[in-house]
């Protein structure tokens, strides 16, 4: 596989997931998971269906290429697995006190082992609520402006070595001349787990994870030893006067508007190592402008 390939790959896979999330109320962690491992799927359910003051069932069809380990329970709940077929898991709130209320969020737990082979699992959810259902089963069909009222739960199965990582909102302080480095920002989530363990960029000597805290009265900067801890289904922001990608012994300017390549390096739980490929703007997008002017290296 190219290394275009696999850039075009993941391109496609974020337009679609961003679509995708967009309208979806049933959905999985982006960011994927490896081909041929052990996969925690958590479907979070994020209101109940239209008219409806709460979700009283929901029920997960699982697609081939996902085999079945177990289900975790819920308390209140009454957990149902149907292993023949391709299988199917269903809760049902054993009484309206203990359905989900509208206004709250929850995760829906399956677990099991994914399929050799790369590509995208589509797993069709119905929600059933106090007044009617939402079906999740709408699968795309590759028209460029189609929009899905009830899409379902989308999985990104990758290729081992694409780190099953979600990377969002990347940006790199903008430079000015003389200046020899700047810091790279943007948001993390892996759905089993990882650690970022290594940045590499052809525009730098030098990259590496930093992290700036408050230590009494003075604001210092170190290097992350070991690689930063991405828990599973947790959101971890690399941003001004935080964690962040400090790149120094820059090669060439970084002028707001250009884009610049990095290699994202991680490990999973079991040591497994893979690699995130993004091009990343130069420029603060709206909303992290006044937080970038406080970052000075």
């Amino acid at each position: 596989m190219t290394r275009l390939f696999i850039r075009q790959a993941l391109a496609a896979t974020a337009v679609l997931a961003a679509a995708g999330s967009a309208t979806a109320h049933i959905t999985l962690p982006p960011g994927g998971a490896t081909a041929g491992t052990d996969y925690e799927a958590a479907f979070r359910v994020g209101h109940a269906c239209k008219d409806a003051a709460a979700t009283t069932g929901v029920s997960v069809r699982l697609p081939r290429g996902f085999t079945l380990t177990d289900a975790q329970a819920r308390k209140g709940w009454k957990l149902e697995v149907q292993r023949s077929g391709d299988g199917e898991v269903r809760w049902t709130a054993d009484s309206p006190a203990t359905a989900l209320p509208g206004a709250e969020r929850a995760e829906f737990i399956v677990r099991g082992k994914l399929t050799a082979t790369p590509g995208p699992l589509y797993f069709k959810v119905l929600q059933s609520c106090d007044t009617g259902s939402a079906d999740w089963a709408q699968l795309p069909t590759g028209a460029a402006s189609e929009k899905l009222a009830f899409p379902a739960a989308r999985l990104d199965v990758l290729a081992p070595g694409v780190a099953a990582v979600d990377i969002k909102d990347a940006w790199i302080r903008p430079t000015v001349a003389g200046q020899s480095g700047t810091g790279a920002f943007m948001t993390l989530s892996a759905p089993s787990g990882a650690r970022l363990v290594g940045v590499s960029t052809p525009a730098a000597g030098v990259a590496e994870v930093h992290e700036m805290k408050m230590e009494g009265d003075t604001m210092k900067m170190r290097a992350v030893q070991g690689g930063l801890e991405l828990p599973p289904r947790q959101v971890i922001e690399l941003k001004p006067s935080g964690y962040h990608v400090m790149l120094m012994d820059l090669k060439q300017p970084m002028p707001k508007g250009a884009t610049v390549p990095l290699t994202l390096r991680f490990k999973d739980a079991k040591g497994a190592d893979s690699t995130r490929e993004v091009d990343v703007p130069v420029g603060a997008p709206d909303g992290a402008a006044a937080a970038a002017q406080g970052h000075v290296h």
